[in-house]
């Protein structure tokens, strides 16, 4: 398993909580060709190479946290799976590394989405390091280059990263809010 598989799975989460809120006509109008779950779609929304995303969904199949659907044929993440990978093993497989304060695109507790969880007392935010970001924070490094500008693409994707990294960064109460609010995203669908 290599990190841009956690993203292209939370890509298809984002693109299946659209798919229910937006309708299927709706979200296939917006992508490239009409396939939201097109490798090419999945490309230009995530900023990885097409033989990676495709590389990304046979790793993701093998290892039982996807599945193709049985109607569309198209990957599908295991939700409950994928859960139990991202709370119980992705901080040890793949640590968060934190460097020097930096301008970036805010992740974990900063990010918008979830600054309403956690009040933090003098402690930095932490940010994707972005060139184009507004905020200034501790960097951490991101499970793949291209995670800033995906996020800023997608809400729920960031949100989806974000909790990602509030998990690989928190300490254990942090790590419990990030985990309910994970669950509550993944798992009610």
């Amino acid at each position: 398993m290599k990190s841009q598989d956690i993203i292209v799975l939370l890509k298809l989460l984002s693109l299946q909580d659209q798919e229910l809120t937006k309708g299927t006509d709706q979200l296939r109008s917006e992508s490239l060709g009409g396939d939201p779950y097109s490798v090419r779609n999945l490309e230009a929304l995530l900023g990885i190479s097409k033989s990676e995303i495709a590389q990304s969904i046979k790793r993701s199949i093998a290892s039982g946290i996807a599945r193709k659907d049985s109607r569309s044929n198209e990957p599908r993440p295991h939700r409950r799976n994928l859960f139990e990978f991202i709370t119980h093993g992705l901080r040890f497989v793949f640590p968060a590394q934190v460097g020097p304060i930096q301008r970036g695109v805010p992740t974990a507790f900063a990010a918008p989405m979830l600054q309403e969880l956690l009040v933090s007392g003098g402690t930095y935010n932490y940010v994707w390091p972005y060139s184009a970001g507004r905020e200034m924070g501790q960097a951490v490094d991101p499970l793949f280059k291209s995670v800033p500008e995906a996020a800023l693409k997608d809400e729920r994707l960031y949100e989806y990263l974000a909790l990602v990294d509030a998990i690989r960064l928190g300490n254990q109460r942090e790590v419990g809010l990030a985990t309910d609010h994970l669950k509550s995203k993944i798992m009610s669908k």
